[in-house]
């Protein structure tokens, strides 16, 4: 398989909700309708375990870019960018935790589910990345964070993740 045709593969499916998304940066986070909370793994070194929380979050990002609000300036007129007006709550689990969260996730429809695996780490080139993702069984993946998002009762049937 090319890098091409490894690129068509669908790798998200899309929640109704992410089309209808109503910002409401007016409102408190724990009154928000919509929530995302980002699950590492707690035994990897904090320099890994912030990577995969940011990769994550950069993949929620793009598939539901109305979860980031806009961007503002300060009072000198310095501009900042959009952050999630929902917020984004990172917690921490052991792996196989982090693994069963993300499959009991995929199963919700209405939820927005981004990980990331061990590989993503130790590769470099980015094709390659694709390339052993594609051959690798999820049996014998390690993952090292799951972004979870949707609606908030949803997200909340997950205890870890209130």
């Amino acid at each position: 398989m090319t890098s091409d045709e490894l690129q068509r593969v669908p790798t998200t499916f899309t929640p109704t909700w992410i089309d209808t998304i109503v910002q409401r940066p007016d409102l408190p986070t724990r009154e928000q309708a919509l929530k995302w909370v980002i699950l590492v793994d707690r035994d990897l070194p904090a320099g890994l375990q912030v990577n995969a929380a940011a990769c994550t979050a950069a993949a929620t990002g793009k598939a539901a870019p109305g979860l980031v609000g806009s961007g503002g300036a300060d009072a000198a007129g310095s501009p900042h960018a959009g952050l999630p007006w929902t917020g984004c709550t990172v917690l921490a689990a052991t792996a196989p935790i982090v693994k069963t969260v993300r499959a009991t996730a995929l199963a919700e429809p209405d939820l927005l589910v981004a990980d990331m695996v061990a590989v993503a780490q130790r590769v470099r080139v980015y094709d390659d990345y694709l390339t052993e993702l594609a051959r690798t069984q999820d049996d014998d993946l390690t993952y090292h964070a799951v972004g979870i998002a949707g609606p908030r009762p949803l997200v909340d049937r997950f205890p870890l993740l209130r």
